[in-house]
């Protein structure tokens, strides 16, 4: 497994992180989660991405803490904070009182006394950003938070961010956590150069597209049943003629070298530097296997320019 620095900072990743979505959700057995974890620690993969919203508010950190019992030295914990968890004003987003509410929450479920990467889960434009910032600056100064990241920011709150955090003294974001995907790149235009200037490790979420490139889903064909695309809003949206044609050019290009499309998706982020870690979610301890295995493929400098051809929109 490789390791990477997350941003400008010391914090060491695992090229594949773990999201744990389904952890309280399609996931109802902590035991079916500790097996999960258990098989990412034995192939190297540290980063443990979750968030208070996740499995229906709360449960997916408690099944996290409970699987990462008796290993919580050998994990990288990454959770969230500023998504609804209630009904009214007071149960959200990024002020102090709420931060530090949902900070306490957090470790509660998580069952420790710290979180590595604390993360803005989406920006909050009812509180001021120097507030936020602020009341971050005082975890990590606590001791209750080593690392701060953002979540679906875009490029200009990236840099208004980092120059609210230089100017006042307050810990820095390292890390930005956004969609990104061969079949999904529009962050290229804005949030990459930011993170990049700013020193943020960029965390792509969705690498598979919500499944799409994983070579399961077929063209003029019904959807697995039980899969995320078999049916819905998110099924009209990505099962297009126009992935289809980048999803098979994809594959064709994957099979002359001998690899599978989902080993692409994962190494085609894992190439490139500005990336500290893919975050990818499983069900089973065999998909955490196969997402391990398929970040090892480095594609060169031509491959890569021959992919930006089959993907360009």
């Amino acid at each position: 497994m490789e390791y990477r620095k997350l941003g400008h900072s010391g914090l060491e990743v695992s090229i594949v992180g773990l999201g744990t979505n389904n952890f309280g959700q399609r996931m109802k057995d902590p035991k079916d989660a500790a097996a999960v974890v258990n098989e990412c620690l034995e192939q190297g993969i540290n980063l443990f991405d979750t968030a208070d919203v996740y499995g229906g508010r709360g449960p997916s950190e408690e099944f996290l803490g409970k699987a990462l019992k008796g290993h919580r030295q050998e994990a990288v914990i990454a959770t969230k904070f500023a998504s609804p968890m209630g009904e009214g004003p007071m149960t959200s987003g990024g002020s102090r009182r709420w931060i530090m509410q949902a900070v306490e929450d957090s470790l509660r479920r998580l069952d420790t006394d710290y979180i590595d990467l604390y993360q803005v889960h989406r920006p909050d434009e009812n509180t001021p950003e120097e507030e936020t910032l602020r009341a971050l600056d005082d975890l990590v100064s606590s001791g209750k938070v080593r690392y701060l990241g953002n979540s679906n920011y875009s490029g200009w709150q990236i840099a208004n961010s980092h120059w609210i955090a230089e100017t006042k003294g307050y810990a820095p974001f390292i890390a930005a956590q956004n969609e990104y995907s061969l079949l999904n790149r529009r962050i290229e235009a804005e949030v990459v150069p930011a993170a990049k200037k700013f020193g943020l490790g960029l965390l792509p979420f969705f690498p598979l597209a919500s499944g799409l490139l994983t070579g399961k889903y077929q063209r003029n064909a019904d959807a697995p049943e039980g899969t995320r695309l078999a049916s819905g809003p998110m099924a009209d949206r990505m099962l297009t003629d126009r992935n289809f044609d980048i999803v098979e050019g994809l594959e064709e290009f994957a099979t002359q070298r001998g690899h599978t499309i989902l080993e692409l998706a994962f190494s085609w982020l894992a190439t490139q530097d500005f990336v500290g870690s893919v975050i990818a979610g499983a069900t089973r301890p065999e998909q955490v296997k196969a997402n391990a295995a398929a970040a090892a493929w480095r594609l060169t400098p031509e491959e890569m320019a021959e992919v930006d051809q089959i993907t360009k929109r």
